[in-house]
């Protein structure tokens, strides 16, 4: 199995990509703050999840990218919460997006703290 076969890293890449979609309706001023930020933390979430699958012959590197890769997912919620803020998004579309990222956080926390069904 690949790591783009992982339920994890598919819910991920499926949210970057709606991310990407619906930053495109952000006001140009924004494109080298917000819109760069949430694309690149959003796609983060996923590299560091196949940068953990590469290494996952070594568990605490496997964890600790992992681990990298919450922390981006975490970052992806913030700037959830800012675009809501700003009103460059309804509260519908950042309660799904937010939701969605919830579950990946769940499903990451779930490979980190049982690593060694995965390495």
């Amino acid at each position: 199995m690949g790591y783009n076969k992982l339920q994890a890293y598919q819910k991920a890449f499926n949210l970057a990509l709606k991310i990407f979609e619906i930053s495109r309706t952000f006001p140009p001023e924004e494109k080298y703050s917000l819109i760069d930020q949430i694309r690149r933390s959003s796609r983060s979430v996923c590299t560091n999840m196949g940068e953990a699958y590469r290494k996952r012959k070594y568990e605490k590197h496997f964890v600790s990218k992992l681990s990298d890769s919450d922390s981006e997912n975490t970052e992806t919620q913030i700037w959830l919460d800012f675009a809501l803020a700003f009103n460059y998004i309804s509260e519908q579309i950042h309660k799904e997006l937010k939701a969605e990222s919830v579950e990946i956080g769940k499903l990451i926390n779930y490979m980190m703290n049982n690593p060694d069904k995965f390495t």
